[in-house]
Protein backbone atom coordinates (compact mmCIF):
# COMPACT_ATOMS: atom_id res chain seq x y z
CA UNK A 1 0.00 0.00 0.00
CA UNK A 2 1.49 3.06 -1.08
CA UNK A 3 1.90 6.13 1.42
CA UNK A 4 -0.82 8.11 0.11
CA UNK A 5 -3.42 4.74 -0.05
CA UNK A 6 -2.55 4.49 3.50
CA UNK A 7 -3.36 8.50 3.88
CA UNK A 8 -6.64 8.00 2.37
CA UNK A 9 -7.60 4.64 4.59
CA UNK A 10 -7.10 6.78 7.74
CA UNK A 11 -8.73 9.68 6.56
CA UNK A 12 -11.61 7.35 5.32
CA UNK A 13 -11.60 5.87 8.91
CA UNK A 14 -11.22 8.84 10.91
CA UNK A 15 -13.93 10.40 9.42
CA UNK A 16 -16.74 7.70 10.18
CA UNK A 17 -15.19 7.91 13.73
CA UNK A 18 -16.22 11.48 14.55
CA UNK A 19 -19.56 11.30 16.08
CA UNK A 20 -17.56 8.66 18.91
CA UNK A 21 -14.47 11.43 20.07
CA UNK A 22 -11.82 8.81 18.99
CA UNK A 23 -8.36 10.11 20.45
CA UNK A 24 -5.69 11.32 18.54
CA UNK A 25 -1.89 11.70 19.32
CA UNK A 26 -1.46 14.24 17.10
CA UNK A 27 2.53 15.52 16.44
CA UNK A 28 3.46 18.69 15.17
CA UNK A 29 6.27 19.94 13.23
CA UNK A 30 8.34 20.80 16.00
CA UNK A 31 7.74 17.40 17.27
CA UNK A 32 5.24 18.52 20.22
CA UNK A 33 2.30 16.55 20.31
CA UNK A 34 -1.03 15.82 22.18
CA UNK A 35 -3.60 13.51 22.09
CA UNK A 36 -6.81 15.25 20.24
CA UNK A 37 -10.23 13.98 18.95
CA UNK A 38 -10.36 14.98 15.33
CA UNK A 39 -13.50 17.60 16.07
CA UNK A 40 -10.59 19.36 18.04
CA UNK A 41 -8.45 19.09 15.49
CA UNK A 42 -10.78 21.80 13.22
CA UNK A 43 -9.11 25.16 15.28
CA UNK A 44 -5.33 23.81 14.21
CA UNK A 45 -3.07 24.94 11.33
CA UNK A 46 -3.54 21.21 9.39
CA UNK A 47 -0.34 21.91 7.41
CA UNK A 48 1.61 22.34 10.49
CA UNK A 49 0.97 18.43 11.54
CA UNK A 50 2.73 15.83 11.20
CA UNK A 51 1.42 12.96 12.23
CA UNK A 52 -2.46 11.49 13.43
CA UNK A 53 -2.71 7.78 15.16
CA UNK A 54 -6.25 7.34 16.08
CA UNK A 55 -5.71 5.19 19.60
CA UNK A 56 -8.24 1.87 18.35
CA UNK A 57 -8.82 -1.08 20.63
CA UNK A 58 -7.38 -4.46 18.91
CA UNK A 59 -10.28 -6.79 17.70
CA UNK A 60 -9.17 -9.30 20.10
CA UNK A 61 -9.74 -6.72 23.02
CA UNK A 62 -13.21 -7.24 22.91
CA UNK A 63 -14.62 -8.35 26.30
CA UNK A 64 -17.15 -11.92 26.43
CA UNK A 65 -20.18 -9.44 26.21
CA UNK A 66 -18.90 -7.41 23.10
CA UNK A 67 -18.12 -10.34 21.32
CA UNK A 68 -21.72 -11.61 21.70
CA UNK A 69 -23.21 -8.50 20.41
CA UNK A 70 -20.27 -8.69 17.58
CA UNK A 71 -21.32 -12.15 16.93
CA UNK A 72 -25.15 -11.21 16.70
CA UNK A 73 -24.31 -7.93 14.84
CA UNK A 74 -22.22 -9.82 12.31
CA UNK A 75 -25.05 -12.75 11.75
CA UNK A 76 -27.92 -10.04 11.22
CA UNK A 77 -25.44 -8.42 8.69
CA UNK A 78 -24.24 -12.02 6.97
CA UNK A 79 -27.73 -13.57 6.75
CA UNK A 80 -29.83 -10.96 4.05
CA UNK A 81 -27.11 -11.70 1.68
CA UNK A 82 -29.33 -11.96 -1.36
CA UNK A 83 -30.62 -8.29 -0.14
CA UNK A 84 -27.96 -6.49 1.54
CA UNK A 85 -29.74 -4.52 4.36
CA UNK A 86 -27.70 -1.11 4.19
CA UNK A 87 -28.88 -0.51 7.60
CA UNK A 88 -27.95 -3.57 9.43
CA UNK A 89 -24.42 -2.65 7.58
CA UNK A 90 -24.16 0.69 9.05
CA UNK A 91 -25.35 0.07 12.12
CA UNK A 92 -22.78 -2.75 12.50
CA UNK A 93 -19.93 -0.63 11.48
CA UNK A 94 -21.57 2.47 13.79
CA UNK A 95 -21.01 0.02 16.70
CA UNK A 96 -17.79 -1.37 15.74
CA UNK A 97 -16.58 2.48 15.33
CA UNK A 98 -18.38 3.62 18.98
CA UNK A 99 -16.03 0.52 20.01
CA UNK A 100 -13.41 2.21 18.76
CA UNK A 101 -12.57 -1.58 17.34
CA UNK A 102 -9.49 -1.43 14.49
CA UNK A 103 -11.43 -3.76 12.51
CA UNK A 104 -9.07 -2.13 9.11
CA UNK A 105 -6.17 -3.44 10.70
CA UNK A 106 -4.55 -0.18 10.89
CA UNK A 107 -2.66 -0.87 13.90
CA UNK A 108 -0.60 -3.51 12.43
CA UNK A 109 0.18 -0.96 9.63
CA UNK A 110 1.11 1.62 11.87
CA UNK A 111 -1.56 3.79 11.28
CA UNK A 112 -3.18 3.59 14.59
CA UNK A 113 -2.25 3.14 18.50
CA UNK A 114 -3.57 0.59 20.48
CA UNK A 115 -5.71 1.98 23.28
CA UNK A 116 -4.48 1.66 26.72
CA UNK A 117 -6.43 -0.39 28.68
CA UNK A 118 -9.63 1.91 30.54
CA UNK A 119 -8.84 5.06 27.79
CA UNK A 120 -12.34 5.07 26.36
CA UNK A 121 -14.22 4.41 29.81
Amino acid sequence: MTLQEQKQLLLRDLSSRLPYNVKCRVVWDDTSDRILTPVELFGFEMNAISEIKPYLRPMSSMTKDERLVYEQRLHDVGRSVDVIDADEVVSYIDWLNENRFDYRGLIPMGLALEAPEGMYK
